[in-house]
Formats: C-alpha cells, sequence, structure tokens
C-alpha cells in the first residue's frame, strides 16, 4: 500500500508540474527514478504527455525505459519520435532487447527500426530473429566478453575495459580458441584474486555447463535455478560459443512459462498481454474454445445419469449425494494434477519416474479416501439421518456412498498424476491436462461407479 501510494503521489507531483509547464523539474524528477518505475509512470500518462516526458530522459535512460514498456506504448512512442531519436534510442539497446521489441511490432515498424541501425547490428538481429520461438537462441545476446587461454590476467583486464563497455554483463568472461569453440570460464572475482601475470589457463573452469541455441528457454530457466548462474553461454551445433543468457532474461522467461501454465491449468488459451491490456474479443477468444470442449465433454455426465434414472426414481435421496461425490472426485485429481505439473516444470519429476509417482499418489488417494469416508459416514449418519430424521437414508446407502468414494478418489489421483506425465511423453504440454479437463472425465468415472456400487449394495435397486 506504502509503494502505491508513493507511485500515485510521484503521478500527482509530475502533473502539476507540467501543468505549471516546469519540465526542468520533471527532467530532474525522471534523472533519479528507475527506468522501470518511469515506465510505470509513461504507462499512466495521456499519450501526448507520455511523448513529451520520454523526450526529457537521456539518451541512456530513455533505452533503459523503452525495453520496460509494454509493446503498445513502445509502438506509440516510436510513430511519435523522429528517426534521428529512434537511431539514439536503438544505438543503445543490447541486442537481445532490440530483438524483444522487434518481434512486438508490425511489419511497418519493424522496416523503420531495421532502417535505422548500422549494418552489423542488422545482420545481427537477423540471425538471432531466425531461431525458433521460446528457444534458448531466441533469447541470448551476442554481447558478451570473451578471453584467450593464453591471456594473463593483465591482458583480461585490459580487454574487458576495451570492450566491455557495449557488454550485456563484465562479470562472467568465457575463454575461447580462435574457432570460438567454448574452453572454459572465469569471472572477475577470479581474476581479482590472482596476480596480473598468471595465465586463464591456470585457474579458468573448464567444466563449463551451456546450452544448445535450439534447447528449449525453459530449460535456460531451469539452469539459472538450479545452478545459481548470473549468465549462462549458449552453443551452435559445433559448440562454438554464440551468446549468452543473462538472469533478466531467464527471469522473464520464468514469468511467462508460469503465467502460461496457469492459463492453461485453467482451461483458457495463453495470451501474452496483460490482463487489462486484452480486449474483451481477445479474452474471449482465450476462453471460449476450451469452455466449449469441457462443455460437451460434461453431457457425458448427464447421458449416464438419465442412463439410471430408474435406479434414482427408485431412491431418490441417492441424487442429494452425486454433487459431493462429483466435487470430491474433482478435487482430488486435480491436487494430484496440479502437483505433477509443477514438479515436472521443476525438473524433479519426468517420466522414467511414472510408476513411482503414479504408486505414492494410488497410496496418498487410499488414504484420503478412507479418510474422508470415515468421516463422511459418520456425517450422514449422525447428521443426515439422526439429526434430520431422514429414514430414506439406510446403513447400506451410507455403505455405498463412502464406498463410492475410496474407489473414485483413488481413482482421481492415478488420473491427475497420469496424464500430465502421458502428455509430456507424447509431446504436449502437462498443463492442457489440468483441472478442469481431469474433472470432467473424474466426474464420469464418479457417477459410474457410485452407480454400479449402489446397484451392488442395495437391495432395493437389484
Amino acid at each position: 500500500m506504502t509503494m502505491e501510494f508513493e507511485f500515485e503521489e510521484l503521478i500527482e507531483q509530475i502533473q502539476n508540474h507540467y501543468e505549471n509547464r516546469e519540465l526542468s523539474k520533471i527532467k530532474e524528477i525522471l534523472s533519479e527514478i528507475n527506468p522501470a518505475d518511469i515506465a510505470a509512470i509513461l504507462e499512466e500518462l495521456p499519450e501526448n504527455q507520455r511523448l513529451l516526458f520520454f523526450r526529457l530522459l537521456s539518451k541512456e535512460d530513455a533505452a533503459d525505459t523503452f525495453v520496460e514498456l509494454d509493446g503498445d506504448t513502445q509502438e506509440a512512442l516510436i510513430h511519435g519520435i523522429s528517426d534521428t531519436e529512434l537511431r539514439e534510442v536503438l544505438d543503445e539497446l543490447y541486442l537481445d532487447d532490440a530483438v524483444d521489441i522487434i518481434e512486438e511490432m508490425p511489419a511497418t515498424l519493424v522496416k523503420r527500426i531495421l532502417k535505422n541501425t548500422d549494418r552489423e547490428t542488422r545482420k545481427a538481429i537477423n540471425i538471432l530473429l531466425k531461431y525458433p520461438d521460446d528457444s534458448a537462441g531466441s533469447i541470448m545476446t551476442p554481447e558478451f566478453v570473451d578471453l584467450k587461454k593464453d591471456m594473463t590476467v593483465e591482458d583480461a583486464f585490459k580487454r574487458i575495459r576495451r570492450t566491455g563497455v557495449d557488454k550485456e554483463t563484465v562479470y562472467t568472461c568465457y575463454v575461447t580458441d580462435a574457432s570460438r569453440h567454448l574452453l572454459g570460464v572465469t569471472t572477475v572475482k577470479d581474476l581479482l584474486l590472482h596476480d596480473y601475470d598468471d595465465s586463464i589457463e591456470d585457474f579458468m573452469e573448464t567444466n563449463v555447463i551451456y546450452l544448445n541455441t535450439l534447447d528449449d528457454q525453459e530449460l535456460a530457466a531451469q539452469y539459472f535455478d538450479k545452478y545459481n548462474f548470473l549468465a549462462l553461454p549458449v552453443v551452435d551445433m559445433e559448440e562454438r560459443l554464440v551468446g549468452i543468457i543473462t538472469i533478466d532474461d531467464a527471469l522473464d522467461v520464468i514469468q511467462e512459462e508460469n503465467t502460461e501454465d496457469i492459463q492453461k491449468m485453467n482451461a483458457m488459451l495463453p495470451t501474452e498481454k496483460t490482463y487489462l491490456k486484452t480486449t474483451v474479443f481477445e479474452t474471449w477468444k482465450s476462453r471460449f474454445p476450451w469452455l466449449l470442449l469441457l462443455m460437451v465433454s460434461a453431457t457425458f455426465t448427464g447421458s449416464i445419469i438419465t442412463g439410471f434414472e430408474d435406479k434414482l426414481a427408485t431412491l431418490t435421496i441417492l441424487t442429494a449425494f452425486i454433487p459431493m461425490l462429483m466435487d470430491t472426485g474433482g478435487n482430488s485429481g486435480g491436487q494430484a494434477s496440479v502437483t505433477v505439473i509443477r514438479a515436472m516444470s521443476l525438473g524433479e519429476v519426468n517420466f522414467r519416474d511414472y510408476f513411482r509417482v503414479i504408486w505414492k499418489e494410488i497410496r496418498v488417494g487410499l488414504y484420503c479416501g478412507l479418510t474422508l469416508a470415515a468421516v463422511n459416514f459418520l456425517k450422514i449418519w449422525l447428521i443426515d439421518k439422526l439429526a434430520f430424521q431422514n429414514d430414506e437414508i439406510t446403513l447400506l446407502i451410507d455403505v455405498a456412498i463412502c464406498l463410492t468414494l475410496v474407489v473414485e478418489i483413488v481413482f482421481a489421483k492415478f488420473i491427475g498424476a497420469s496424464l500430465p506425465m502421458l502428455a509430456k511423453r507424447i509431446g504436449f504440454d502437462p498443463a492442457v491436462m489440468s483441472s478442469p479437463f481431469i474433472t470432467t472425465i473424474v466426474d464420469a468415472v464418479s457417477l459410474l461407479v457410485f452407480f454400479g456400487i449402489s446397484s451392488a449394495v442395495i437391495p432395493q435397486l437389484h
């Protein structure tokens, strides 16, 4: 609440300076704010003020702020600034940030952006754009510090000072041979702790963890999480170093992947826009297909109930327990699916653990089923029958309901754990096999189990 209040107060302060035409004070305020916060302020302002305030920023702050803006605001600014101003912004951007911006822009603006970059930058951008979406190559930057193994520490520092100003990070340095093959890695800390005459070959780390350009970007995020990297090297098919992925890009990937998984797990098609930036039509389009599929599949449960109309007519009390049974089964399957999907995304389990996961979930389902059945047995007998004096409830009906609970929960845990792992095995996103999809399956099975057990246990239904 405090941060939100300060943000609103800052915008109000800037607006007051704007109304009094005190642009120098606005420039002074913006110069003291982090570019990410400047971007948040600009996105809250009217378009005419946004362009004016953007022009008050220094070249470095303008570039850093531009990267933090959403795609629509970036597009509006590009339309409003001159080619000279655009060129100044592009000159300050790192290549991976420039590629991200280009991917968001319409074709007409892409041509203008590329026209205002030099030939070498254009060539590097085109190379990065050729990598598949969601690959390590698509999020890497070719701007890194490379050293040679026969350099001394003094030589290394000279190279860092000479070339580091244009690199995204200078802390982690990579050692390559004449053909750019990755040989080792060292850090500025290692360099500082060794004598100037020491050779890099003597202390560089040769067991380097790296990615291929075609590896999934989610794997990069997992490496950062597992090894606590600040940067991760990326090599081509011949193990030549072509770029690095930095921690800020890895965090973006984690956020994107988590958002995408959450959307899929809640029966929505993924969208890259923020909630308020997504139009009503786009939101409808992302939700409607899954709702339609789930609605059609849910008709099977209606068909099952219709098929047992005669038995329900004989004992109408059974109808009262159908919602509880279906909800419990769906919730049980949802717990298992979410747990397994999350474990898979963190690399904790994979398909070779399939039988271990299934055996564990079956046992968990059995424990949960027996516990819930015991509680439910007492609840039905003491409250539904005795407290509410419902004579329709008999001991056999209570037993049938509780047996159904045990069977359906075990089955729900089995399905909830199995489907995500099988989906991953055949190349689908495990998040697709999420709670809504599993609930539909479990609902149908719960009804079949309930009517099957009831028919076998209760004499009136024979």
